[in-house]
């Protein structure tokens, strides 16, 4: 796969924009894995955040990164279980600066 379809390139510039491509390339059957189980969830999101910061993406990156992470699933998933369905809901109603916050703070409960 060429470096044009990835979200971050060699040189570690980020292009958000491609988050939504991103996640569509995932194979149905490991997103399924990855959403079924809230654990799951939180262990996938860990390890791209590490990942991330590896690569040197600072904290309002990676919280960036979440809010277009929770858009897409919000637009495109299903909530598997109660606690996809209590973050869905909550991205919902809140405006942008309070979806702002919370994917700061998705940050911060994947990192434990």
């Amino acid at each position: 796969m060429s470096e044009h379809n990835h979200v971050v390139s060699k040189d570690g510039d980020v292009s958000i924009n491609r988050v939504g491509d991103a996640l569509e390339r995932i194979d149905p059957a490991q997103r399924e894995q990855i959403l079924d189980d809230f654990g799951n969830f939180q262990h996938y999101l860990s390890k791209r955040i590490q990942l991330a910061q590896k690569i040197g993406l600072g904290e309002e990156q990676l919280a960036v990164a979440a809010e277009k992470v929770a858009d897409y699933l919000a637009d495109h998933e299903e909530p598997r279980n109660s606690e996809e369905k209590l973050l869905q809901e909550l991205w919902k109603v809140g405006n942008k600066e309070e979806r702002h916050r919370l994917a700061h703070m998705l940050v911060k409960l994947a990192r434990r």
